[in-house]
């Protein structure tokens, strides 16, 4: 089993910048992937962005490009959100997933595929 815990969401000033952390603990050994994706009031999930533990590849979602970057620190088994220019779009929850076998194609996108979640983080975006 693996646990996930998010942390950082807060309101933030349209054009601001914000950092969100995704704490992993538990068989952490058996993860490939740990992805961020977010969630708007009557909207359905979207994926952010991935994390291929094993390669260090990052994906991003075409919404975010050039504003979020993930990072991680392998010691601390965390992975980080840091998102720039946040615009009112961007105002959800924010949650991180993770999955312990390969994805194929775009199936990385799909919330379905994930075993694990965090119980996600706030963020609001307002002018």
């Amino acid at each position: 089993q693996v646990r996930l815990v998010e942390s950082g969401g807060g309101t933030v000033r349209i054009g601001g910048s914000l950092r969100l952390s995704c704490a992993a603990s538990g068989d952490t050994g058996s993860l490939v992937y740990m992805t961020w994706f977010r969630q708007a009031p009557g909207k359905e999930r979207e994926v952010v962005g991935l994390f291929a533990i094993r390669t260090g590849a990052k994906l991003y979602a075409d919404s975010v490009k050039g504003r979020f970057t993930i990072s991680q620190d392998n010691v601390e088994n965390t992975l980080y959100l840091q998102m720039n220019s946040l615009n009112a779009e961007d105002t959800a929850m924010y949650l991180c997933a993770a999955h312990n076998a390969l994805l194929y194609g775009s199936s990385w996108k799909l919330a379905g595929r994930y075993s694990y979640w965090g119980q996600g983080t706030q963020v609001t975006v307002s002018s």
